[in-house]
């Protein structure tokens, strides 16, 4: 997400990081590799343009040009700046009451292919997560195999799906499932409405009807985030006719410009709600400008790793696992525990960027530290040992590693390695939880 971005405003900072006292020609000619930056990751011109008459305008400041840090307070600049074309602060879904008989209506509409019926079901987790009573409509009658899509999806994450089948029209659909939803006091009811190819009449026609009737308190528009500039012209032809309220981005995993990030809130004045991060259906993230931008420098992204923390660990195991570690007690057994609640959390790639200071250094690591094989291999040969083995890996000789390494299928080698790479871990945590210095050199010996 927004690599090909990021390599490049962090290689202008630091040249001119490396120019001592800035002057106006170094600023313009950094900022014309930024202009460049932006254009290739297919930003919108005018996006661009405003962009850096403001950048430049604010870094011309005597008082920046001046000061012992200039490349940093530029850099803060570009961060206030990228987070305003972002969308400047968070918008949050709209959710109303959650008394008896009030159900939140929310309509998912957009063109087919950019991931809608997913994205719904991505909408409902999420809902879930917030203790929210869910449910999902499959009006979608266009593709019968929308409507068993959904229901798959819904029976995936426990949220019920109402359905009525081709036979039926989308108005009475939807008409029918705000009525069971208000009889069952459910708090929020997201309608997976029917999509086309191309925008035209007839669906404009379904969709306003299908507002008139259920008077959502939400319209979201699922955009594929790697369409560029396409996605800009999809969401004015859509806001056009249906009032859209928000937007989601889906695929942004999948997007290394990020172009339409940042300019589709600019060109369009519709905030992007939220972001799809990963085929999973808990991969869809609240959309936070401030967030990005930090992302996008290199800064990493603190709050989302902790609410993802939050999501996906035990405290109590945490605590458990703390208490173990300082006695030094931690055995392939935990290991195993923490790597799955990490896997949770998403792709190692994305946890990284999080991290300030990572992200960059990531970068300079070979491409297979952040492979998820190696990381299934791993939890394959940990699954293949006995409760014993886990937590006594002193007693895996040559027959036992033999007979791992069939089960897991991987090379007796590759046992050998986890075992070796553990022991030096544990290694580590004793002298940790002794309160002795560490001395790198000799750690891994």
């Amino acid at each position: 997400m927004f690599e090909n971005i990021s390599e490049k405003l962090n290689a202008t900072f630091k040249k001119l990081s490396g120019r001592g006292r800035l002057t106006e020609q170094h600023l313009d000619e950094g900022l014309k590799e930024v202009r460049r930056a932006l254009l290739e990751a297919d930003v919108h011109f005018s996006v661009v343009r405003d962009f850096l008459e403001n950048v430049r305008s604010r870094s011309l400041n005597t008082e920046v040009l001046q000061s012992l840090s200039p490349t940093q307070q530029i850099i803060k600049i570009v961060d206030e700046e990228l987070t305003q074309i972002l969308g400047g602060d968070t918008k949050a879904l709209a959710v109303a009451s959650t008394q008896a008989n009030h159900t939140n209506v929310i309509m998912i509409i957009g063109l087919q292919g950019a991931g809608k019926t997913t994205t719904a079901a991505k909408l409902a987790l999420h809902l879930k997560k917030q203790n929210l009573q869910t449910m999902l409509a499959a009006v979608d009658l266009q593709r019968p195999a929308a409507i068993e899509q959904l229901v798959t999806l819904g029976n995936e994450i426990q949220i019920p799906v109402y359905k009525e089948g081709v036979k039926s029209t989308p108005l009475i659909t939807a008409k029918n499932a705000l009525n069971h939803a208000r009889d069952n006091d459910v708090d929020c009811l997201i309608i997976d409405t029917a999509g086309r190819l191309t925008i035209d009449e007839a669906l404009m026609d379904e969709l306003l009807e299908i507002q008139k009737e259920a008077n959502p308190i939400e319209i979201l528009l699922v955009i594929d985030a790697m369409t560029g500039q396409d996605s800009l012209r999809t969401a004015e032809e859509f806001n056009a006719i249906v009032p859209v309220t928000g937007l989601i981005l889906s695929k942004m995993d999948g997007d290394a410009r990020g172009g339409a990030a940042l300019s589709i809130t600019s060109i369009t004045n519709i905030p992007i709600k939220f972001m799809g991060v990963g085929e999973k259906l808990d991969g869809l993230e609240q959309y936070h400008p401030e967030r990005l931008a930090s992302r996008i420098l290199g800064m990493g992204d603190v709050l989302t790793l902790i609410e993802k923390a939050e999501e996906t660990i035990d405290e109590n195991k945490a605590a458990e696992l703390q208490k173990k570690m300082q006695r030094a007690e931690f055995n392939l057994e935990d290991f195993l525990e923490q790597m799955q609640q990490m896997k949770k959390m998403g792709p190692l790639s994305q946890i990284v960027d999080m991290v300030p200071g990572l992200s960059n250094l990531s970068k300079q690591m070979p491409q297979e530290a952040f492979d998820e094989n190696q990381l299934n291999k791993t939890e394959a040969i940990i699954q293949g040992m006995t409760p014993t083995e886990r937590q006594k890996p002193d007693i895996i000789g040559g027959s036992r590693r033999k007979r791992i390494a069939n089960g897991s299928g991987v090379s007796p080698s590759d046992v050998n390695a986890l075992i070796n790479q553990f022991k030096k871990s544990q290694k580590l945590m004793k002298q940790l939880a002794s309160g002795k210095r560490v001395d790198p050199k000799t750690l891994f010996r």
